[in-house]
This record gives C-alpha cells, sequence and structure tokens, in this order.
C-alpha cells in the first residue's frame, strides 16, 4: 500500500505550529504554550508525562522559572503522514538552546514526533506531543 502525502496547503497549515511553539517558548509563554494542544492533549518528555492543557501549562510555567529559564528551543519538520481527514503525524529535529547558545549540542539535540488534529474550532492542534534525545548516549 502506498503511502499518502499531506496536501500542500494542510502542510502549509501544520509547519506553522512548531513555530508557535519556538515563539511561545521564546516569550516564555506557558498558556500560549499550552493553548497548542488540544484541551486533553498529552506531553511526554525524557521522565514527564503531562495530560491536559491546564497541567502542561502549569508544567511549563514551572520549567520556564526553573529548567528553562533563559532557553529558547528549535525545530523543524522531518516528516508528516496523514493518519485521517483530520489528523496528520509529524516528526520534527530541534532542541533546547541554553542561555547564549547558538547551535544545539547533541545532549539537548531532540527527535520528537507529534499527532495534531483539527479542534472543535477547526484550528490544528496538537493531540499528543513526544520527544526523545536525538543522538545515542555517548
Amino acid at each position: 500500500m502506498a503511502s499518502k502525502k499531506v496536501s500542500d496547503g494542510v502542510m502549509a497549515e501544520l509547519v506553522v505550529i512548531p513555530g508557535r511553539l519556538v515563539a511561545a517558548w521564546a516569550g516564555h509563554d506557558a498558556t500560549a504554550f499550552s493553548n497548542l494542544f488540544i484541551e486533553d492533549g498529552t506531553m511526554i518528555l525524557p521522565g514527564v508525562y503531562k495530560k491536559g492543557r491546564e497541567e502542561i501549562r502549569k508544567y511549563m510555567a514551572a520549567e520556564y522559572e526553573g529548567k528553562y529559564k533563559g532557553t529558547t528551543v528549535t525545530g523543524a519538520p522531518l516528516d508528516a503522514k496523514p493518519l485521517g481527514s483530520e489528523a496528520v503525524a509529524m516528526i520534527t529535529d530541534g532542541g533546547v538552546l541554553m542561555p547564549g547558545e547558538k547551535e544545539l549540542s547533541s545532549k539537548e539535540a531532540i527527535r520528537a514526533s507529534w499527532i495534531m488534529v483539527k479542534d472543535d474550532d477547526g484550528m490544528w492542534r496538537i493531540s499528543v506531543y513526544h520527544n526523545c534525545p536525538r543522538d545515542p548516549a555517548v
């Protein structure tokens, strides 16, 4: 069975979501970050599982004052696959840039998978986000 491609129009709508995440992170705006998710969205990071927009918002607000203070993120889509008429899986490469960094270190580089769905308001939002280290531990 041949795999279907995401249409150019849908892809154009989807690629702005990682950009919005980068912008929300740059402003350390936990509300803008969490609003990228559907109401009961899931965020999985190494050692972290958060379910629901409010839980994600609280976690990010605390981390922007903690381990992510002064950081930025970068990311770019690598691949996208339709899962149905209103669901798409996307793979991205990116990671956290520590204060003053211009390039990702292998330690901070990640690969992420996103499942995005059309929400009730017709906007594409993240249903499930999961990331893991891009490079094997050395």
